[in-house]
């Protein structure tokens, strides 16, 4: 495999890589004054050139905290309608959302922004030893079963040096040909949907083998796009041999927060401001649950000003200056308002299901749907039916840890539903 064939690859089509990681060494230290500065220049730039943006800002003199939100709601609209003067569907990067928020969206960035994300990443990854030109990854994802876009997605897997193992079904013998594949390859690392890999893990457990003795040039797992918990990345470290990585981020702004060298969950400052708002759309202290905004502050073809996410969390600032992700909660419409008007967090019913479940290794995954105000349903994936012994226990911890009275129902599959990329969505309300 030719070296530096990913970042070639983007130098062919028009992403200027090489100045963007020369940029971004420029301003790796970045400071508050810096941050507002940039901050304004976007906001200026679509306030100037951004027909759509503009449109938005009826009180062009507002200060930052009170600028409009910007929804994927609000972007349900055509991409050339959104974009800013002097650029078209031809000359940007395009994009889509998975649409796990249920608000698919297709976006653009300028050919620097995407070259800046890439740049982000590179940096973020070669800072746990990994090379994105040269480091081999098994990468667990979803893939198109046929047409152009499995084509694509497979060139992509080439250029960027990765083989991938498509999760949709990841029965007994599946997972085994996985583990027989790791033998065969020299796998520096493992990316991809946390829920897909914890699978890997749980068959690893099982069969009482520790991944990396099998491939033992593995040095790490970059879990992303789903929730990681604390359980699962005990589990992971212990089966799977190696350091567990979360990283947090989104297709439309990139990455957003990565573990750094110290363990700490650090915001990407670099190309995007990050901030956490109340219901009321205003700055929260550091610590308080809130909506998560993202604005990218290269992005000059279409703005992502204020972008809700659609995710709960907090911030907080470390003694170093270092500004970190302290919380993350999950999206925020997976809300779910129980009986007495008190509303949680969806994952708050997944936490403590999972801390019981976990008991019984012949449960592979679940979901947790609420289907009516106090009826829930727990679907699993088992080689046979939960013990009733099991489900008293799920219950006393519901009444305890939530309220009384809800209602439990129990299904058992063979596989869990996914989206076409093969994400988890591991709470859904559907009251």
């Amino acid at each position: 495999m030719p070296l530096q064939l990913f970042h070639k690859t983007l130098k062919l089509q028009g992403f200027e890589i090489d100045k963007a990681r020369k940029e971004f060494q420029s301003i790796s230290n970045t400071t508050a004054i810096d941050i507002k500065n940039r901050k304004e220049a976007i906001l200026k730039h679509h306030l100037t050139n951004n027909h759509f943006y503009s449109s938005l800002v009826s009180d062009k003199t507002v200060s930052w905290e009170n600028l409009p939100i910007l929804t994927k709601r609000n972007l349900q609209q055509p991409l050339q309608e959104r974009l800013s003067t002097g650029y078209t569907t031809k000359n940007i990067f395009k994009g889509k959302t998975s649409g796990s928020s249920g608000h698919p969206l297709t976006y653009g960035k300028d050919k620097y922004a995407h070259a800046m994300t890439w740049a982000v990443f590179y940096e973020a990854y070669k800072q746990h030893g990994i090379n994105l030109n040269s480091s081999l990854q098994a990468r667990f994802y979803g893939i198109p079963l046929r047409g152009k876009e499995r084509y694509l997605e497979l060139v992509k897997d080439f250029v960027s040096y990765r083989k991938r193992f498509p999760i949709f079904n990841m029965n007994d013998a599946i997972l085994e040909s996985f583990v027989e594949r790791f033998s065969k390859d020299k796998f520096e690392y493992i990316n991809g949907y946390t829920s897909s890999i914890v699978l890997l893990a749980r068959y690893c457990q099982i069969k009482n083998r520790v991944l990396k003795s099998i491939c033992p040039t593995l040095k790490m797992v970059i879990t992303t796009s789903e929730m990681l918990f604390p359980d699962d990345r005990l589990l992971l470290e212990e089966w799977l041999g190696i350091p567990v990585i979360n990283e947090y981020g989104a297709s439309e702004v990139g990455l957003i927060a990565m573990q750094n060298a110290q363990g700490d969950f650090e915001i990407n400052q670099q190309n995007l401001y990050v901030e956490v708002v109340d219901e009321e759309n205003q700055p929260v202290p550091d610590g308080a649950i809130g909506s998560i905004l993202v604005t990218d502050l290269y992005n000059k073809a279409h703005p992502m000003v204020r972008y809700e996410i659609g995710d709960l969390g907090s911030l907080q600032t470390l003694e170093n200056g270092t500004r970190v992700l302290k919380d993350l909660q999950g999206r925020t419409s997976d809300m779910a308002r129980l009986p007495s008007g008190k509303v949680v967090p969806g994952l708050t019913f997944y936490y403590v299901t999972k801390a019981i479940i976990k008991e019984d290794l012949d449960i592979l995954e679940f979901i947790v749907i609420q289907r009516e105000s106090a009826s829930f349903e727990i679907q699993y994936v088992s080689k046979s039916d939960m013990e009733q012994s099991l489900k008293k226990k799920i219950q006393k911890a519901m009444d305890g840890y939530l309220e009384p009275g809800l209602t439990l129902i129990y299904t058992r599959h063979e596989f869990l539903d996914r989206s076409k990329r093969g994400k988890l969505k591991q709470f859904i309300n559907e009251v």
